[in-house]
């Protein structure tokens, strides 16, 4: 292959197309521009009069940190504001009750040297505006004089500072100098965003319901890879190769494969050990899909049948979680989700699990809202509204039978009820044996 002399070849740098920028390449595809300007206008209403800075996510290691997991992955609120993947930015938002509302995005300058190494990145300039919707984007070399004097101006016109508090403020020098600073404290910003967040507009619908497809997809391939003498990795290999074939860049969480005793273990991640005949399997898989994550689990048995008991128990479970979905709509709350499944296996347990009732062996909460994080941000106690999305995951675990059985669907709220968004995975006993009967 012929060298470019390296004038040129920094030439080709400088106009090569960003690959830090919109998710550039992502399946995914940028978040709509529409879709960022209303964020950052529910954001600014929100917060009424004062200043919010948001900053990116930094980039690790790749001598100092894992190699193994050094791919950068942006800051859940910056990526939601910006639509960008941009290490060392800043987004400022601030609306003063004298001055019109302004936004500022702070980018780095590209450096063409250390891109050979990177890969060309998103600099300040008309692309950055064009991405984002954001007209007034400058340098990162000046974001720290330019948010000192804009935070002093807010302060003496008794406007509040808004800063997403918690370790990184904490451990970040600028972020601390800032909310320690003259004046009042800052305010927590995470509860502004997470109440946004909460409610999912139409292009994270959009995410959410790819990743769950892609998910799904994943349990059966690992379905039909289970049989008696596999291992829980080949089970887990199955799923995430289909997860990256389909088109996710990660996995919304380590995958959970628990044979037998390893099934009543919650988070058991170790998918070290092999099936036998007798066993069920837990499998708790997510893939992520442009920056927002799935969570499906099925619980199967390896050799492809259930047994009269095991039968009776997965039946159990799944009543239970089809009673909790059933009564999805808005207006309820989680609290309530939750009530309603634990009523319903404590009044159909029988003498399933006597001399008590199987809700005993029922340990966890009913589920949780997703979204960019498979636990993500919202206040439980709110009511449900259309737009929110949710899990439900009744269990019932029974270590000293080595029997766990978990079903856990994702859940869309909608303005008449609710659509279960994970149905391409099965869930009824029968159907779960008929896939697993069907080998690749």
């Amino acid at each position: 292959m012929r060298r470019l002399p390296l004038p040129l070849l920094l030439v080709a740098f400088v106009l090569a197309p960003s690959s830090l920028l919109c998710q550039a390449g992502s399946p995914a595809g940028p978040v709509p521009v529409e879709r960022l300007q209303a964020r950052r206008a529910a954001l600014l209403d929100r917060i009424k009069s004062g200043i919010a800075v948001v900053r990116s996510a930094d980039e690790r290691s790749i001598e100092g940190d894992y190699p193994q997991d050094s791919d950068y992955r942006e800051d859940n609120d910056f990526f939601y504001l910006t639509g960008l993947e941009a290490p060392g930015a800043w987004l400022v938002l601030a609306t003063l009750d004298t001055a019109p509302p302004e936004v500022i995005l702070y980018l780095p300058a590209r450096d063409t040297i250390e891109e050979r190494w990177t890969g060309a990145k998103l600099g300040p300039g008309p692309e950055a505006t064009a991405l984002t919707g954001i007209g007034d984007v400058r340098s990162s070399a000046q974001a720290e004089a330019d948010i000192r004097r804009m935070v002093g101006l807010a302060r003496r016109r008794g406007s509040r500072l808004f800063l997403k508090l918690g370790e990184r403020a904490a451990s970040d020098s600028f972020l601390r100098e800032l909310a320690l600073g003259s004046g009042a404290g800052a305010v927590d910003l995470r509860p502004e965003l997470a109440a946004l967040r909460v409610v999912k507009d139409a292009d994270e619908i959009r995410r959410l319901r790819r990743a769950i497809d892609i998910s799904t997809e994943g349990h059966l391939a690992a379905m039909r890879a289970a049989k008696p003498g596999a291992w829980e990795y080949e089970l887990e290999a199955a799923a995430e190769g289909t997860f990256r074939r389909l088109g996710a860049e990660r996995l919304g969480y380590p995958s959970i494969v628990g044979a037998g005793f390893n099934g009543t273990t919650l988070h058991y991640d170790k998918s070290r050990s092999q099936l036998a005949a007798d066993d069920l399997i837990v499998m708790d898989m997510g893939a992520e899909f442009g920056y927002y994550s799935a969570d499906v689990t099925r619980t199967i048995p390896a050799s492809g049948k259930f047994t009269a008991r095991q039968r009776a128990i997965y039946d159990l479970v799944l009543a239970t979680q089809q009673a909790a979905i059933d009564s999805v709509r808005p207006g309820v709350t989680m609290s309530r989700l939750g009530q309603i499944a634990r009523e319903y296996m404590r009044t159909h347990s029988g003498d399933l699990c006597r001399p008590g009732t199987c809700d005993r062996y029922y340990i966890h909460g009913l589920g949780h809202w997703i979204g960019m994080d498979v636990h993500d941000v919202g206040d439980y106690a709110q009511p449900l509204a259309p737009g929110m999305v949710l899990t439900i995951e009744p269990g019932i675990y029974i270590p000293e039978e080595k029997l766990g059985v978990r079903i856990e669907d994702d859940v869309l709220v909608t303005a008449t009820g609710h659509e279960m968004l994970s149905t391409g995975a099965p869930r009824r006993a029968d159907e779960v044996e008929r896939v697993m009967r069907t080998k690749d």
